[in-house]
């Protein structure tokens, strides 16, 4: 199928590549190699690949470092995207990337799902909360798609972000009447690299970490609506596999909206996320701490043609040494504007600017070297290529 029959601009999900992912991947347009009641493959197998390659400049040059980077490739993706049989289907990518200069397991999840009535449910496995989620409001699929992968970037980021590709999850899911979502899946630390978690691990979740979502969409004629909560909650010991640990409990609420106009069409996203720590491992001395995170973007889609967005990031909390910030605070506020052309659907050229007002906790001197937030204003160009 084309590209733009799940995407509005890849990766953006739209309706129909919502109900492909709700019903486990399992939707097939290809030939089927059958058994009498125990068989059903693809004839050709689902894979594909993904090529990035970037350019970043950042206002003022990080010292001990040279501007005006490239990354060739930035990521190297191998994807399998389809049914397994007619009720498991597998969402799962491996990504080389330079930074690393090795490929690693990406965002992965492997779904069953059926059906009764008004009812799609099943049970997912993956590899970082929110990678089953159905909407790109928040977590491993929210905007921006792509960025510098060596830019400065703040230290703050949600526990949903933290747990990504480094914990397995399992869970079950249900959607009624295509309106009401629901989801609870429970994590465990799977570290890249170690059998298992050990003395020497970082980060490491303690017992089980819960993670639920629950949503509520309509379809209001041509345009898509969705009003939703989620949460996580897990204590995470910063090193070894002995407490004490920090624990951390966030509740957030998102929404979504995509409105057709003709042939073009414009989408909405926006999530705000808040964190309460009790910090008896990183900072017993603080004790307790709250954080916040809000996102939220619109994006124009010019056909599948082009795509116009502007974006909107904050972080913000109480001082404790857990962030390593020079004034204990994680507060970054940050302005995103990207054009994309995609003279192909499956090429798509990006030109992004990220600006911030606040980096790491202040305006200015954020680092105790004079550096201000302003510096790290981020000019972005990429290639990204899908095949």
């Amino acid at each position: 199928m084309q590209c733009a029959a799940c995407h509005s601009t890849i990766p953006e999900l739209n309706s129909f590549g919502r109900q492909f992912k709700l019903t486990g991947y399992t939707i097939a347009s290809t030939e089927q190699i059958k058994g009498d009641s125990d068989l059903s493959l693809d004839s050709f197998a689902p894979l594909s690949m993904m090529l990035q390659a970037g350019f970043t400049h950042v206002s003022k040059t990080v010292p001990g470092t040279q501007n005006n980077d490239t990354q060739f490739p930035q990521q190297l993706s191998l994807f399998y995207a389809g049914r397994i049989t007619p009720s498991v289907g597998a969402f799962s990518q491996i990504t080389y990337d330079q930074t690393s200069a090795k490929f690693n397991w990406d965002n992965t999840e492997i779904r069953y799902a059926a059906s009764t009535g008004n009812w799609i449910y099943g049970a997912t496995l993956n590899n970082a909360p929110t990678v089953e989620d159905l909407w790109n409001t928040h977590g491993v699929w929210a905007f921006p798609w792509a960025g510098s992968a060596t830019a400065p970037a703040p230290v703050a980021e949600p526990l949903t972000r933290r747990l990504a590709q480094d914990s397995l999850g399992i869970g079950g899911f249900a959607m009624f009447d295509s309106q009401i979502y629901g989801d609870v899946s429970m994590y465990r630390s799977a570290h890249l690299g170690q059998s298992q978690p050990d003395s020497t691990s970082v980060n490491t979740i303690s017992g089980v970490a819960p993670y639920w979502r629950l949503a509520w969409q309509r379809y209001l004629g041509s345009d898509a609506w969705m009003l939703g909560t989620y949460g996580m909650r897990a204590v995470i010991i910063p090193s070894g596999i002995a407490k004490p640990g920090d624990t951390f409990t966030d509740v957030a609420i998102d929404t979504q909206y995509e409105h057709p106009l003709g042939a073009d069409a414009l989408t909405f996203h926006a999530a705000y996320q808040r964190e309460r720590m009790r910090l008896d491992a990183s900072d017993p001395a603080t004790g307790s701490a709250n954080a916040a995170f809000l996102r939220a973007d619109g994006t124009y889609h010019l056909r599948t043609a082009a795509s116009f967005s502007l974006g909107y990031q904050a972080s913000k909390g109480d001082p404790t040494r857990y962030w390593g910030t020079k004034s204990g605070r994680p507060d970054s506020n940050a302005l995103l504007i990207e054009t994309a052309y995609l003279p192909w659907q499956n090429t798509k050229l990006v030109l992004q600017y990220t600006a911030y007002t606040k980096f790491d906790g202040a305006r200015s001197d954020y680092d105790g070297a004079g550096r201000k937030a302003s510096d790290n204003n981020t000019l972005y160009f990429l290639f990204w290529f899908l095949l």
